[in-house]
């Protein structure tokens, strides 16, 4: 009795041929219009560019009033001049499954409407069943006015996405205000929690946007008291040490990222990287085990060795930098520990604890 899906996404180019606007992020909306009568299909959509004009991304969707029937798919498509084409690449996820029951998949061509964060459009199924077409509507929550304020001064605050709802925290417990816009006043940067009320799923999450408050009115910081003379002392010794980087459970290395689809580690890692290895100079007994992550995207098998493949590459690292090979174990987990809803970038990282003897 589940019919099922299909979904897209694409682009539609902002100032000229060349510069495109991005479509990456979080789409939630709904799929209807399939044959079935009164049919909605929920539906969560998450996007990340790949090389060039590509995309790849998850596509989970629900049965309207049905929350435990459910799938997720792995979807990848290519933009268009006015927006994309997307294909399901394979089934990641099924819950609520019946002898009798069954999603589609096929492709699904959609444009992009900048000036509400709007995706539309149609659906072609494989043939399978009663698969044959489907509408989908998309909108995403984006921040539509400036990102930064004056301090202490009443400012319009204004955001794209249907029936939003704001929250002062990520825990969705302190409601602030419904609707696009939001009339406040600021003191200091902020973040808001912002969900959309449109066929939400159990997969929807909390947007953070963020406003930076500068300028005029800001609150004056306090002149520092005077401290009492002391003896001149070192730079060096004023210095706060870095804090520990391992630890005795697993500590995700902060920034240690890696290219999609590869075991390079990503220059911006390097710094977390140093200062694991100085902390395995100063610890000459301590031993770690490196643990390797990816994202839930492309096959399991492979993402399983792409994960040890990235403990490897972090432990070459701290080798190179003097620490024995014989203090350092490494592990892959593949796809199976997320941190995030995949797609993100977040999620390809490693992992470092201390092992004990």
């Amino acid at each position: 009795m589940k019919r099922s899906f299909w979904y897209v996404v694409m682009v539609l180019l902002l100032a000229g041929p060349v510069h495109a606007q991005s479509l990456t992020g979080v789409w939630q909306g709904v799929e209807t219009d399939t044959g079935e009568p009164d049919g909605v299909w929920p539906a969560v959509l998450r996007l990340q560019k790949t090389k060039g004009t590509n995309l790849m991304g998850v596509l989970y969707q629900e049965v309207g009033g049905q929350p435990n029937v459910s799938a997720t798919f792995q979807v990848q498509g290519v933009r268009t001049s006015d927006g994309m084409r997307l294909d399901h690449v394979r089934k990641l996820n099924e819950t609520g499954r019946t002898p009798d029951t069954y999603w589609c998949e096929g492709s699904m061509v959609f444009t992009y409407d900048a000036s509400q964060e709007k995706l539309t459009g149609r659906a072609a199924y494989r043939p399978v069943g009663s698969c044959d077409v489907g509408a989908f509507t998309f909108y995403r929550i984006k921040l539509k006015s400036a990102a930064s304020v004056k301090a202490n001064t009443e400012s319009t605050l204004r955001v794209s996405g249907r029936n939003v709802l704001w929250y002062a925290d990520a825990d969705l417990k302190q409601p602030l205000n419904t609707g696009n816009t939001y009339r406040t006043k600021l003191a200091k940067t902020t973040t808001f929690y912002l969900t959309q009320g449109y066929y939400p799923t159990r997969q929807s999450t909390a947007v953070p946007i963020t406003i930076q408050v500068t300028g005029a009115g800001a609150a004056p910081r306090p002149a520092p008291a005077p401290s009492p003379a002391a003896a001149p002392v070192a730079a060096d010794t004023v210095r706060p040490a870095p804090a520990p980087v391992v630890a005795a459970t697993p500590v995700v290395l902060p920034k240690v990222l890696f290219r999609l689809g590869t075991p390079e580690l990503l220059p911006e890692g390097f710094p977390a990287l140093d200062q694991l290895a100085s902390e395995l100079k100063a610890r000459p007994a301590l031993k770690v085990r490196v643990a390797g992550h990816t994202d839930k995207i492309g096959e399991p098998q492979k993402n399983q060795t792409l994960s040890e493949q990235r403990a490897e590459a972090v432990k070459a690292y701290l080798v190179k930098a003097g620490i024995a090979a014989e203090r350092i174990s490494t592990a892959g987990y593949g796809d199976t520990r997320p941190l995030y809803a995949s797609p993100d970038a977040r999620n390809r990282r490693v992992e470092v604890e201390e092992v004990k003897e």
